[in-house]
């Protein structure tokens, strides 16, 4: 599973962060590494360097082998908290995805 980080221009992103993003990532959806082939990450601040509520944006989305992407976005005041809404979030919409697809394959 390859995870990808993107940023706008008004974020520098530290490796620090890259990493503490992309061991979160792997610790919560640890158990889908076998059906996602990539995540990718983005990042934005949405009203720039102006002080907003919420304005931290997080958008993942999952590739999924041989299925359609699942893509998810969290705000959050601030980048931490929008990257673990997010991780949240598509944990969410995985489990709902696959256990579909089980429960399809076990009444085929």
């Amino acid at each position: 599973m390859t995870i990808q980080l993107n940023t706008d221009h008004s974020i520098t992103g530290s490796e620090k962060f890259k990493s503490v993003v992309a061991e979160q990532l792997t610790r919560e959806l640890g158990h889908f590494t076998e059906h996602i082939t990539r995540l990718e990450v983005h990042l934005a601040d949405e009203n720039g360097n102006k002080e907003g509520h919420s304005d931290k944006r997080c958008t993942i989305e999952a590739r999924i082998e041989g299925r359609p992407s699942v893509a998810v976005t969290n705000h959050a005041n601030t980048y931490e908290q929008a990257v673990s809404g997010a991780v949240h979030k598509l944990k969410s919409s995985l489990d709902t995805v696959f256990g579909r697809l089980r429960n399809h394959q076990h009444q085929s």
